[in-house]
């Protein structure tokens, strides 16, 4: 892995520095436009101003910007939302792995740099403080994930799951949606963010990708406020750990948590388990 020297000195130190930074900005902008406020044709002119710039830049940063933006661009093509009907799921699931399979294959056998690393058997055990993080991260969902989705009403983006047909839809949804964030926004653009910018700057950048793209989910209200410090988190600890395993199995038991409290919210006989 490369990554860039940040200078701390100098006025051409520091314009170097930002001409470098400006590339990963305009494409995190770019995820913000796209998702969040959802103005596709300004989302495009930035994000292809960002792997242009890029390449003007540092030719390999240009090329790593460039796997980033295939995944946003063929993302981008299709509704992004909660609808759990086999079709819409099956066109949105399409478009979600070739988002990641793209990407992948460029970097492996095209590039032959193998940046996008999908790290499952790490061959290290896991600690009994992993363990205890794990456990930690089911207790917060359970105590924060009621009170968001309820008393916002934000659960109301999700369809009603009354039957064991859409129960399992549901269940399958939010499992694969959450496997895919960590193999696209940390895997995928976080991987490649870090080889050219500092841990925190690389971090800042994809979490405000995966925040975005959240928000048209379904996350509204204060739900930024809960996805922003989560994605910083699972980039760190993807930092710490380099295990994909582990990082899957956090968001998955989050969003185990999170499966539970929409059934619940809206047919509050099922899983009465909540305080809220």
């Amino acid at each position: 892995m490369t990554t860039t020297t940040v200078p701390h000195t100098g006025s051409g130190s520091t314009t170097r520095t930002l001409v470098h930074l400006a590339p990963g900005v305009l494409l995190s902008l770019s995820g913000l436009l796209m998702f969040g406020l959802h103005w596709r044709p300004g989302a495009y002119l930035v994000l292809g101003a960002a792997v242009v710039l890029g390449f003007v830049v540092d030719r390999a940063l240009g090329r790593d910007l460039s796997l980033i933006a295939f995944g946003v661009v063929v993302v981008s093509l299709v509704e992004v939302s909660t609808n759990i009907e086999w079709g819409h799921m099956l066109v949105m699931g399409a478009a979600l792995v070739a988002a990641v399979l793209g990407p992948y294959l460029a970097s492996r056998f095209w590039f032959r740099d193998h940046a996008v690393r999908f790290p499952v058997l790490t061959g290290k055990r896991w600690t009994l403080r992993e363990y205890g993080y794990l456990v930690g991260i089911v207790a917060l969902g359970y105590l924060i994930l009621p009170v968001y989705m309820i008393s916002t009403g934000v659960f109301e983006n999700w369809p009603a799951a009354t039957d064991a047909g859409s129960v399992f839809r549901l269940f399958l949804g939010t499992n694969a949606l959450g496997i895919w964030d960590e193999l696209f926004f940390i895997c995928t653009c976080f991987a490649l963010l870090r080889r050219h910018y500092p841990l925190w700057t690389a971090n800042v950048l994809q979490a405000v990708i995966f925040t975005s793209f959240l928000w048209e989910l379904g996350f509204h209200a204060w739900g930024p406020l809960l996805i922003f410090p989560f994605a910083l988190i699972q980039g760190l600890t993807f930092t710490l750990t380099k295990s994909l395993s582990f990082v899957v199995a956090v968001h998955l038991l989050f969003d185990f948590v999170l499966f539970l409290v929409l059934v619940h919210a809206h047919s509050r006989d099922w899983f009465p388990i909540f305080l809220y």
